[in-house]
């Protein structure tokens, strides 16, 4: 009975503190983005506002990620009453996305596989541009995961689908994770050694950071909200998203640490990067082993 009451008070206390209304998640959401964008931006700025900035970033997700719904459902109520927004709402397309849950999904898919390729592109231009190895490695990651995406789009487009056919398709991503995985420990690994990272020229780092910030709150809560559609192809889909915002995360603070205030202190950054990295891996590998074990389960099961 103490434990269930304990467990209560944890998650009463973990909604009070992470779950909060759309206005005060505006309300501190928009001055922290705000507060990083200048951390990044200015010069000479104080390191104690640049790890604040961090760490209220940092905040500011997590509470962005479990109140987007909120926000987007109280700013979506003002809009709605727009003539504009009305007549948008009339067209069969649009009508479609907001009422079918299955055609959102599907429409997520090409939304990421476009995103995705975008992200690859950049990350391979500037790896030629600027003669970076680690540009060019990551691009190669991220095709690999926009083909896997594109093999899920082709799929979803085909008619006759059943669930053994889609399970298969669910375990070969796994397996592709697997390996991918081995790719991705190895860029890891080479960075710590070399204690370098990916340093973004200009204000190509914004770009990257609205991306990583994006993928990560869009990755988040999708695993979430089509799990309930019972599709592994979709499922599959999403991890390949999940996997997808993991790395940027590591890029983007990667490239933090080597553009602002690590570079005075090469073994902070050399902790920060080995540690992420691992634990990225390590999410990444038993993503891979629980699609693979779940799937060869299913399968047989679906046969038998």
């Amino acid at each position: 009975m103490d434990m269930e009451r304990v467990k209560k008070g944890l998650k009463n206390r973990f909604r009070k503190a992470f779950c909060l209304p759309p206005v005060p998640t505006l309300l501190i959401s928009v001055p922290a983005y705000a507060l990083v964008i200048y951390a990044l931006a200015g010069e000479d700025v104080e390191p104690v506002i640049t790890y604040t900035a961090y760490f209220l970033s940092a905040y500011a997700l997590i509470i962005t990620v479990t109140g987007i719904t909120g926000v987007v459902r109280f700013v979506r109520q003002g809009i709605d009453r727009h003539p504009l927004v009305r007549k948008m709402l009339g067209l069969p397309m649009v009508s479609k996305y907001l009422k079918e849950a299955t055609f959102r999904a599907e429409a997520s898919l090409y939304q990421g596989f476009l995103i995705n390729l975008l992200y690859a592109g950049i990350k391979l231009l500037s790896g030629i541009l600027y003669s970076s190895v680690w540009f060019v490695m990551l691009s190669v990651y991220y095709i690999l995961l926009a083909l896997m995406r594109a093999s899920l789009l082709h799929y979803v487009r085909k008619d006759g689908k059943n669930m053994v056919s889609e399970w298969r398709r669910y375990r070969l991503c796994g397996i592709i994770l697997l390996f991918m995985n081995v790719a991705l420990t190895g860029i890891v690994i080479l960075v710590v050694h070399k204690n370098s990272g990916f340093e973004y020229p200009g204000m190509l780092i914004y770009v990257m950071a609205l991306y990583a910030f994006y993928a990560a709150i869009t990755a988040v809560r999708n695993v979430v909200k089509f799990r309930k559609y019972g599709s592994p192809v979709m499922s599959a889909a999403k991890v390949i998203s999940l996997t997808a915002a993991l790395v940027a995360m590591l890029s983007l603070e990667t490239a933090m640490l080597t553009q602002f205030g690590a570079a005075n202190d090469p073994t902070f950054r050399r902790t920060m990067t080995a540690s992420t990295g691992a634990g990225i891996s390590i999410i990444v590998l038993a993503l891979a082993v629980f699609m693979i074990v779940r799937s060869t389960r299913q399968m047989k099961h679906d046969v038998s």
